[in-house]
């Protein structure tokens, strides 16, 4: 357990200041370049790195300032190598591991809960072990959705942008070229006219009327919550999905927060800011509170705050029944991620349906536009004849 102390309290006396000299704050020089108290995170592929490097050197019996030190020492990203050196200049300091990581600004309130949970019960390359694991399935999950976003990202706007372009620049041309003499389209020939007419005279207004509607659920989190829950009303598939993602990932923490030895409601609370912008946010923050302070039963807190699943609920009145919590929480965060990735798959087949269904309608539209007039062109002005 020496290592262990080390790694949380005292491991670096030699370094604590002078009478009368201030302490060394270890302020990351990237921080003051740009004048600026507020500093980006990690990326997921970084984090999963330092945190199985970090743990590595730890279980080594290194203690933390000097795993931070040689895990610095050579990193190609500068910026990080300077964050994580003012992080064991804090420590060398004789601030506490987890202060120094919260002064760092790098890392979000679920990593302090762990890491805190780590130093409180000696076991903190357990707790960046289990950092790296988490930060592996969520880099997992950004591939998933990012490869369901990506096709309709790609293939919409080219559409639009050809959609646009046949009605404003190729339309016209062949208007130009059919309507001769008293000739008056009629039919599908006067739709897609009257059509390229309107889109001329309207394209730019609706151009921006769509990046308007795109952006402002982007931009504002209440919006785009709104949006979400008005189509999970919709939509069985995507509200079991969103459910499903949520709470898994609120209690994939609670399990890692809860194996570090955190009891249930400190675990709670600092798990809610995994789902944080979301209402299960809230609403876990309320029964823990109800849990904590009122004494009321974890099942009952849950189900009477929150709108997590009924199993959930289940599960969790039975590890409170038999003391086997952590198992229970074990048991769900892995049925839950199976069920996560089966409603991942159906969801992404349904979304390329439709995605393949618009872009055949936007492309057939094209067509039409562009080739029908001069198919029918003919015998229209026969019949006009």
């Amino acid at each position: 357990m020496n290592n262990i102390q080390s790694n949380t309290a005292n491991h670096s006396q030699s370094s604590s200041p002078r009478p009368g000299e201030k302490p060394k704050t270890g302020m990351n020089k990237e921080i003051q370049l740009f004048g600026s108290s507020k500093a980006k995170t990690f990326s997921t592929k970084e984090s999963i790195q330092f945190y199985r490097g970090i743990a590595s050197m730890i279980k080594a019996q290194i203690n933390t300032a000097d795993a931070l030190k040689y895990y610095a020492e050579g990193l190609p990203n500068k910026i990080m190598a300077a964050a994580l050196m003012g992080i064991r200049d804090d420590i060398n300091a004789g601030i506490s591991v987890y202060e120094a990581f919260k002064r760092s600004k790098r890392f979000d309130d679920m990593t302090l809960g762990l890491i805190k949970a780590g130093m409180d019960s000696g076991r903190l390359d357990a707790a960046f072990q289990d950092l790296s694991e988490r930060a592996k399935s969520t880099l997992a999950l950004k591939k998933k959705i990012r490869k369901i976003v990506l096709i309709p990202a790609l293939i919409f706007p080219i559409l639009i942008a050809a959609f646009v372009y046949s009605q404003v620049k190729i339309i016209p041309k062949i208007k130009e070229m059919v309507i001769v003499g008293d000739y008056e389209p009629k039919g599908p020939v006067r739709f897609f006219f009257t059509l390229s007419d309107f889109v001329i005279s309207w394209w730019i207004v609706g151009v921006i009327a769509l990046a308007i509607i795109i952006a402002i659920p982007v931009l504002s989190n209440k919006i785009r919550q709104i949006i979400i829950t008005l189509v999970m009303s919709k939509w069985r598939t995507l509200r079991k999905l969103i459910m499903g993602l949520r709470q898994v990932t609120f209690l994939g923490v609670i399990k890692l927060l809860h194996a570090n030895g955190i009891n249930l409601a400190k675990a709670i609370t600092t798990s809610a800011t995994s789902v944080k912008g979301t209402p299960l946010h809230d609403e876990l923050l309320m029964a823990a509170e109800k849990y904590e302070k009122a004494g009321v039963p974890l099942s009952i807190a849950f189900t009477k705050y929150t709108s997590v699943d009924d199993q959930v609920v289940h599960m969790l009145s039975i590890g409170e029944k038999s003391a086997s919590m952590g198992s229970q929480l074990a048991m769900l965060t892995e049925m839950y991620e199976s069920d996560c990735e089966q409603l991942m798959e159906d969801f992404t087949n349904v979304l390329n349906l439709v995605v393949m269904l618009v872009a055949t309608s936007m492309i057939a539209l094209v067509f039409l536009g562009v080739f029908m007039p001069i198919f029918l062109m003919g015998p229209e002005m026969m019949d006009q004849r």
